[in-house]
């Protein structure tokens, strides 16, 4: 009999991590199905499977629920898995133990020593590396050598939405001066929660050297550029696993793979410089991209599979229970509008 696995989600972007594992379910013969209690339903393909009650979830039977969400519906059959929604930005909360998950598949050395440390002191979750299955495709196409500089030489400008971290407002008159120039291509994307008025003013200067891009997975646009410019968002380590450089705006996390500037008169020279391709940053950028995800053979998916059959052939159970969470359990449960057996 084929094994079942749910990929749950409660935004869009779930779609964009799971279909990598839903890729891999049936590479091996099993099947998967989705559960939204979010937007993303909607864009699920003719030939995805969508359950959407708990009673079709419970019928379904997985094996393991898997999700890039923080929390999960404790209710639903199998054991519950942890992929993650994205790499750290440097913002103040990256690692969030909620108490629902009995494996966390990390990305990379650096949050996996993060996540072992809290795993020994608490008892009630397994960590395994796997790396992360959004970028499985994405690493598949980028195998072998970086290609050269463009020319003309293509920027992607992208910003996080939170206005304390956000410089996409004060870094707007350079882009819209520097777009008009010719010298350079640029694309432009903001994260799905960006104020609509900021979206509506780089919108307004799309021309034919400047493209305003909605593509729901910003990865599709990474092979399209040459270098990046952003400030504290997420997307900027997965665009670093390019080997390819980036510069920010006052980065809450600022090191040698970045060129990081608090100024926007240093926007042109640092756009510069990223261009230049200098060996030191170069070095150091591949470096990083190592300590947050040194997998670039595109199998993540497989080894996330991998450790949930590992977890459930060792009986899959933790050394201690996972906690009470009456408070977050009714919220979810509310939420979905079950309140039957757990």
């Amino acid at each position: 009999m084929a094994k079942h696995y749910l990929l749950y989600g409660s935004e869009r972007y779930a779609l964009a991590i799971l279909r990598p594992v839903q890729d891999a379910i049936r590479a091996r013969g099993g099947e998967a199905a989705w559960f939204f209690d979010g937007p993303g339903a909607e864009d699920l393909h003719p030939d995805e499977t969508l359950l959407t009650t708990t009673e079709e979830v419970r019928r379904w039977n997985a094996i393991a629920v898997i999700t890039g969400s923080n929390a999960v519906p404790h209710f639903f059959p199998g054991v519950k898995v942890e992929t993650f929604h994205g790499f750290d930005a440097g913002k103040p909360r990256h690692i969030y133990i909620r108490g629902f998950f009995d494996l966390y598949c990390t990305t990379g050395p650096r949050d996996t020593a993060q996540f072992k440390a809290i795993a020994d002191e608490v008892g009630h979750f397994k960590v395994v590396e796997t790396g992360w299955p959004k970028i499985d495709p994405f690493m598949q196409e980028i195998a072998g050598g970086m290609p050269a500089v463009r020319q003309p030489p293509v920027i992607l400008y992208h910003s996080t939405f939170s206005p304390s971290w956000s410089a996409a407002e004060t870094l707007y008159e350079e882009v819209k001066r520097l777009s008009r120039t010719g010298e350079w291509k640029w694309i432009v994307t903001f994260h799905p929660k960006m104020d609509p008025a900021t979206v509506a003013k780089f919108r307004a200067l799309e021309n034919e050297h400047l493209r305003f891009a909605d593509d729901d997975n910003i990865l599709e646009l990474f092979p399209q550029v040459d270098m990046m410019c952003s400030d504290t968002s997420s997307a900027l380590n997965e665009f670093l696993l390019t080997h390819k450089p980036v510069v920010t705006f006052k980065n809450r996390r600022p090191g040698p793979q970045l060129i990081d500037i608090d100024d926007p008169a240093q926007f042109e020279p640092a756009i510069r410089r990223a261009l230049s391709r200098p060996p030191e940053l170069m070095e150091a950028i591949v470096a990083y991209a190592d300590s947050i995800h040194p997998y670039r053979d595109g199998r993540s998916s497989e080894r996330v599979l991998d450790a949930i059959d590992a977890f459930i052939a060792a009986g899959a159970r933790n050394p201690k229970p996972k906690p009470m969470n009456l408070w977050r359990k009714l919220k979810i449960r509310k939420r979905i509008g079950y309140w039957g057996p757990a």
